[in-house]
């Protein structure tokens, strides 16, 4: 297994106590799946991992970068999707004026990004959504369609293909179990799955996804084995090395590259 993370007693404090860790592990290529309930602190590890969150305690290296020294490195090589509040879609715009607004801000400042049509969304889709007879393949939506009538696998996929978009090394994906219906989660899974394989014309993207509880049943049907790992809730048991005045989360925010 090639490493593409591994963390020493990595921990994180804030002003209302421990918010995980310490946690030891090694993160590899394919997927890896972070599991634990509410208030166990993963979307806060998967925001340290992507370089857009710093630890209070412990040592963590990604892609080589020590972080959060290295965080803008680390930025630049990962992408997140899924996460409440940080990439959620505007539900009132475009599929196309998305992936639009989406390729504007990757581009140069001077470049001239072209309306997407139909054919531009399956550019973009094709690789994350599937192609029909893949595992998990999903429809994929036209230009015009309004989010607001995508379903909830189209929109975690949208999210993805949006993330992919900046042709990361590793892409971070939070609370699977957003998607409520097990048919959903299946499809998203499989495509997270497929993703952190690649194909002969797509290199693979390596995949870490967090979920509440383990999905072994979908992933047993599916054939797929990911990494897990296993993180329990902290409770507030409170100082952190900022000694009696801890950091808020808000104050650990790394700047986005």
């Amino acid at each position: 297994m090639q490493s593409i993370a591994r963390a020493n007693n990595l921990a994180l404090s804030a002003t209302r106590g421990r918010v995980y860790g310490p946690l030891s592990c090694e993160i590899g290529n394919g997927l890896t799946v972070v599991s634990g309930e509410a208030g166990s602190g993963r979307t806060s590890l998967l925001l340290t991992l992507a370089g857009r969150m710093k630890q209070s305690e412990g040592e963590l290296s990604v892609l080589g970068h020590a972080l959060p020294r290295r965080a803008r490195a680390v930025q630049k090589a990962t992408a997140i999707a899924g996460f409440h509040d940080i990439d959620a879609l505007e539900e009132s715009v475009t599929v196309g004026a998305a992936i639009r607004e989406r390729q504007a801000w990757l581009a140069p400042w001077y470049a001239i990004v072209p309306r997407v049509d139909d054919a531009a969304v399956r550019r973009v889709c094709l690789p994350v959504f599937g192609a029909p007879g893949e595992p998990g393949a999903t429809p994929m939506p036209p230009a015009d369609t309004v989010i607001w009538d995508l379903d909830e696998t189209q929109t975690a996929l949208l999210r993805v293909a949006l993330a992919m978009l900046a042709a990361p090394r590793i892409l971070f994906f939070d609370q699977v179990e957003q998607l409520q219906s097990p048919e959903a989660r299946s499809a998203l899974w499989a495509r997270l799955d497929a993703l952190s394989r690649g194909t002969a014309t797509r290199a693979a993207t390596a995949v870490v996804a967090s979920v509440a509880a383990p999905d072994t049943a979908i992933w047993a049907q599916l054939g797929i084995a990911p990494a897990v790992i296993a993180i329990t809730q902290s409770g507030p048991d409170g100082r952190s090395e900022h000694g009696d005045t801890p950091l808020s989360l808000d104050d650990l925010i790394l700047e986005r590259a």
